[in-house]
């Protein structure tokens, strides 16, 4: 928690501070979207309760595509998506195929060091879901050997629980193939995920039960991330998210996808 504690400050500090460079700062990624009337905004479309393409309707759902389309409105622009995951959205955003991402990006220090976060909006830990006919029945049954724990290649929680686990087997899961599929198939006993996907998929299957930890795992805030180096672009994004905190459209958002219990301060 004192490691949470002090990237949310730092996420806080970095974002407020504008320093001698930015206060020079004369070409913006900004002035590029309201001159041509278009943000492009990265998203992973198979994220529960964050930005997944809904496999009925075809359509985009989650608070992030709630959000971003309120970013949009405030920008005055139109808003295109990108399409990416977890495993390659830093090399995305590094050859400006989008503008940001907004899709529940865990801010981790490691990430840091190669693209800019805006402040927090989610904050979530790491989760496990099972089958309920399953072999693994609490948490204390995941670390054994012959259990096979499916995990999002490139989240934060992958190298976690490569580090957590001793005795289970991790099976890193690769677009276009998700954790969720995985663990319907019974290929992995366990879907290690945060509490977006596993609100969502209690929501969704009958037979999807969450086990939490025994204590808080790998807490960790959510931010937009973008390209580092533009001090103007982050500080109205970070305004945005001010902005939405205060008027009430995260929360509103965060309600409406099942996610209230998770928004940051």
């Amino acid at each position: 928690m004192k490691k949470l504690l002090t990237l949310v400050a730092a996420l806080a500090v970095s974002s407020l501070a504008i320093d001698q460079a930015s206060a020079q700062q004369t070409q913006s990624r900004l002035y590029e979207i309201t001159k041509g009337g278009k943000v492009k905004v990265c998203i992973w479309p198979n994220y529960y309760a964050i930005s997944l393409r809904n496999p009925d309707t075809g359509k985009l759902e989650g608070i992030d595509i709630d959000l971003s389309e309120e970013l949009a409105k405030d920008l005055g622009v139109k808003l295109e998506y990108v399409e990416t995951s977890f495993s390659t959205f830093i090399a995305d955003l590094q050859a400006n195929k989008c503008d940001l991402g907004m899709f529940g990006v865990g801010a981790t220090m490691k990430r840091a060091q190669a693209v800019a976060f805006t402040q927090p909006y989610l904050i979530s830990g790491v989760y496990a879901v099972v089958q309920k006919d399953g072999k693994v029945k609490s948490w204390a049954d995941i670390d054994k050997p012959g259990v096979n724990v499916g995990i999002a290649l490139g989240s934060y929680i992958e190298p976690f629980m490569r580090g957590y686990l001793k005795n289970a087997k991790v099976v890193a899961v690769a677009p276009p193939a998700t954790v969720q599929a995985e663990l319907m198939s019974r290929r992995v006993d366990v879907m290690a995920t945060d509490y977006p996907a596993s609100t969502k998929m209690n929501a969704q299957f009958d037979w999807s039960v969450t086990l939490s930890p025994p204590e808080p795992l790998s807490v960790t805030p959510y931010a937009y991330v973008m390209n580092q180096g533009d001090q103007i672009w982050l500080n109205y994004v970070n305004l945005f998210v001010q902005n939405i905190k205060l008027d009430g459209r995260l929360k509103a958002a965060a309600e409406k996808n099942k996610l209230g219990p998770i928004v940051a301060p």
